[in-house]
């Protein structure tokens, strides 16, 4: 099943929709699909046939407002799982991979407040001038559980999802200087959506401990970035597995793959100069796009003035 989070033309307010060739058809009741998380999906069940018999919108799936589908989750850990991301940018910097990233997942913490639907226009970071999309995809935790097994992970996946870990690049360096963050560098924005998309829809893509889905990013018009989600090196279960460690995950917890190798223009540019691709700047259009999982379309708008501190 494909499940988002629309505003409803009915009502006005935020629902939850299932998609279903090229229409969605809405909940009735004002549950949240974080509500519908929870258990082994029975409540996911429940709400499908309830929009099957008596939806309360049936409506273009082009003409909808959408939002994030889970638009404020309990947590976010944003993981950098791709081994040619990294390979790649710390080669460009005439550095090597440490050693710790082949014996962890790593992540860091996101700001749920700041999460934002797929078709929502994003402002540059406060006093930013290297403002950076980056490719991702992401797993929404169906069933709660901690010290959670490898073996056990991928059943607590509600579904799959694009995210884009909006970035300012030049401020992230700054601050982490420090060596705590990132914080304001990565605090602005972090688009989610279009879909929730259920394991069962993507078995047959199914490519060992990952799935074979395509990644692609293109800023107004050009193609930027292309990969794919089979190149994870740390797979989704293991980043589930160590992210419960000594901690509980709930239903709605977002955990993020990290950037896809060619994935964020903080690469691209360290390979091949910052002419060649140039920082995000007001008006330009992003959009980024995952085989089965839609696609993230963004405008970027400028930014707000920066408020001084002293």
């Amino acid at each position: 099943m494909r499940w988002t989070t629309y505003l409803s033309p009915t009502d006005g307010q935020q629902h939850v929709g299932l998609v279903r060739d090229g229409t969605i058809a809405g909940l009735r009741r004002p549950d949240r699909l974080l509500d519908l998380l929870g258990d082994d999906g029975r409540r996911l069940a429940e709400a499908a046939r309830e929009i099957g018999s008596d939806p309360l919108d049936v409506i273009a799936e082009d003409a909808a407002t959408l939002c994030a589908p889970v638009p404020v989750p309990p947590s976010i850990r944003d993981f950098m799982a791709f081994e040619e991301h990294v390979v790649t940018s710390m080669a460009a910097l005439g550095r090597t991979v440490d050693p710790v990233w082949y014996e962890i997942p790593v992540f860091y913490f996101s700001n749920p407040a700041a999460v934002r639907g797929p078709h929502d226009d994003i402002e540059v970071s406060p006093g930013s001038r290297q403002f950076d999309y980056e490719l991702e995809a992401a797993v929404v935790i169906g069933r709660p559980g901690s010290n959670i097994r490898v073996e056990d992970a991928e059943s607590h996946i509600a579904g799959y999802t694009v995210l884009c870990d909006w970035s300012a690049r030049d401020l992230q360096d700054h601050e982490m200087r420090q060596g705590l963050g990132p914080a304001k560098g990565k605090d602005g924005a972090t688009s989610l959506g279009p879909y929730l998309v259920t394991p069962d829809e993507l078995q047959d893509r199914r490519r060992g401990e990952s799935l074979e889905l395509a990644m692609t990013a293109t800023v107004n018009g050009t193609q930027y970035s292309s990969g794919n989600l089979a190149a994870l090196h740390w797979s989704f279960a293991q980043m589930i597995s160590y992210a419960s460690r000594g901690t509980t995950l709930r239903p709605g917890d977002v955990i993020g793959s990290g950037t896809v190798g060619t994935g964020c223009i903080l690469e691209l540019s360290r390979v091949h100069g910052e002419q060649a691709y140039p920082w995000l700047s007001p008006g330009d259009e992003v959009v980024l796009e995952i085989e089965r999982l839609g696609a993230v379309r963004t405008r970027i708008l400028p930014a707000p003035e920066v408020v001084p501190l002293r």
